[in-house]
């Protein structure tokens, strides 16, 4: 039980930012192609729904490692292009920008567990 509850919480930003990123692409849109992505509106798209998905998949517990494979090929380059604080200017933008790349770090290391579950 307090496994499948687990994949249900770990779910909820999956399925909700990826939402998001499907129906609303907005800015990330332009981050997207500055990092030279072809089709960046379609890409941001596509990542959304791979992530609404996987974070479905992962929360039902309908082949939940599957569903983690899926979150990982998304949370990967969504961290280095959404969240490259590296590439901020200002202090307030960087420290906001790596609050939320240590975050999916953090998401990345449950899904990586996720993966290694009997």
């Amino acid at each position: 039980m307090i496994k499948s509850l687990g994949h249900l919480f770990l779910s909820g930003i999956f399925i909700s930012g990826g939402f998001g990123a499907f129906a609303n692409p907005g800015g990330r849109v332009e981050k997207v192609g500055k990092a030279g992505i072809p089709e960046p509106k379609v890409a941001t798209e596509l990542n959304g729904a791979a992530m609404v998905v996987g974070g479905a998949m992962l929360g039902l517990n309908i082949a939940p490692k599957l569903g983690a494979a899926l979150l990982i090929s998304t949370i990967i380059p969504t961290t280095v292009v959404g969240h490259a604080f590296w590439s901020e200017e200002g202090e307030a933008g960087r420290k906001a920008q790596q609050t939320q790349f240590y975050k999916n770090l953090g998401l990345l290391g449950g899904l990586l567990l996720v993966l290694t579950e009997k």
